[in-house]
């Protein structure tokens, strides 16, 4: 059996940095890299405090879900990295403005560093 793979990009969400995709696709999934914290519009990486950064994140791997045809309701895992776990309640409290019920399973770790000095990333996995 051959799975189909598609690429997924949109300009409602902040181009990938390096050589990646926003996501990929598969005929049931959907893989989305880890998005930080950079504001679509500007390009500009959002780090005014942890819980705006957080927000803006989440709202980069929403928007390119939604571009897969796909949604956060439909999200099965994710994988959460902030730089100071001291910010895990800010953190925790910003995700839960995102899912709110049926939770998806998730992983979160402390990173010595990430892209361009964020403190925080997501990344997500999610049904089509």
């Amino acid at each position: 059996m051959n799975a189909n793979r598609t690429v997924v990009s949109t300009d409602k969400a902040p181009s990938a940095i390096g050589p990646y995709s926003q996501a990929v696709k598969t005929d049931t999934m959907v893989y989305v890299s880890g998005q930080l914290a950079f504001d679509p519009a500007t390009g500009n990486l959002i780090t005014d405090d942890i819980k705006t950064e957080t927000r803006q994140a989440m709202n980069n791997l929403k928007v390119i879900l939604e571009a897969a045809g796909s949604s956060l309701e439909k999200v099965v895992k994710t994988t959460l990295f902030i730089k100071n776990m001291d910010d895990f309640p800010l953190v925790n409290e910003v995700y839960g403005e995102f899912f709110t019920d049926n939770y998806p399973a998730r992983a979160c770790v402390e990173v010595a560093r990430l892209p361009r000095d964020a403190n925080f990333e997501a990344e997500a996995v999610g049904l089509l």
